[in-house]
């Protein structure tokens, strides 16, 4: 049974969903929490984590470290998702097991489900269709990862668990339109727009894809699940069970940020796969669900934006 005061390395914590998991379990009263930015732990480098795991001895590692990008960083830079993925978390999984850590939680993302797997989509889907190819190599990756929980809990018995979240979003997201998601680009985007006279906004495709997307919090609210709890498989989905068309998705962007001009959208631009929902079942009868509404999320996150908007000023408009 893990303690407040047990020592707990969330690997990545100052990403979106480090951050979020640190939150989590500082607000459960966690008090020994420990985390490392990439200047000063490179988790490429098998000897420095072994040391470190070996020096710091945590009682669990969540891994909230990855390489992470668009289509088009998936498609410029293969070997570095590829490699540089595999080595993160294979040195993190490696080293917890070899210094006995108790607990591993392993983050990834529903790119590890074929590119045509039947909706929603479920975890016993895993292998069994191809893979998009604009973010095969991160997919690949976060699988390597997965079957490697699995073959530990198989083979020695841990209680290691991989968790896939579908789309994220929240504070600390990447708000850069050349590299960001979806909902944080119409954000930038619609909240621009407004400062502009309320200017035509211009997204990509026809609105009609159908998307489901997770609060950051909630998704550090179901590790500090995982955490607390011996869990029965070694792969659980994570996400709201309910997903909406990206032309519903821009409506509410839009109330929310207050712009009041047209949406203008370009079908010449592709629309991408039609329907991206994720299977919650096995982890709701574990005992956890979402909390946070979409509305309310937005609304949430673009007060963060606005509080922040002086750190991004850095970014090209």
């Amino acid at each position: 049974m893990i303690k407040k005061s047990d020592k707990i390395y969330i690997a990545g914590h100052r990403g979106m969903v480090g951050s979020a998991c640190w939150r989590a379990l500082e607000a459960e009263g966690y008090t020994n929490l420990i985390g490392k930015t990439s200047k000063e732990l490179d988790l490429r480098d098998q000897k420095a984590v072994e040391d470190f795991i070996r020096a710091e001895k945590p009682v669990a590692i969540i891994d909230a470290a990855a390489k992470v990008g668009g289509i088009l960083a998936n498609d410029t830079y293969p070997y570095e998702f590829l490699m540089d993925n595999m080595l993160i978390q294979n040195n993190l999984i490696r080293s917890a097991h070899e210094n006995n850590v108790p607990k591993f939680i392993f983050l990834g993302s529903s790119c590890i489900y074929p590119k045509f797997a039947p909706q929603p989509l479920k975890e016993e889907y895993l292998l069994t269709d191809s893979l998009e190819p604009t973010n095969e190599w991160y997919a690949i990756a976060k699988i390597s990862g997965v079957k490697l929980i699995e073959a530990l809990r198989k083979e020695y018995g841990r209680d290691y668990v991989s968790l896939m979240p579908t789309n994220l979003y929240g504070p600390n997201d990447n708000f850069d339109l050349k590299s960001s998601h979806v909902l944080p680009a119409m954000i930038r985007k619609f909240h621009e727009a407004k400062l502009k006279g309320n200017a035509p906004v211009e997204l990509w495709g026809t609105g009609s894809p159908m998307r489901e997307f997770l609060h950051v919090d909630d998704l550090g609210q179901a590790v500090l699940f995982a955490l607390e709890n011996e869990l029965d498989e070694h792969l659980y989905n994570v996400g709201t069970g309910v997903d909406l068309t990206i032309k519903e998705l821009a409506e509410l962007v839009q109330s929310t940020v207050g712009h009041q001009g047209a949406i203008v959208w370009d079908s010449k631009k592709p629309d991408g796969t039609p329907r991206k929902l994720m299977e919650i079942s096995k982890l709701l009868k574990e005992g956890w669900q979402a909390r946070i509404d979409l509305e309310m999320g937005i609304s949430k996150v673009y007060t963060w934006f606005l509080d922040n908007s002086l750190d991004l000023r850095n970014i090209e408009i």
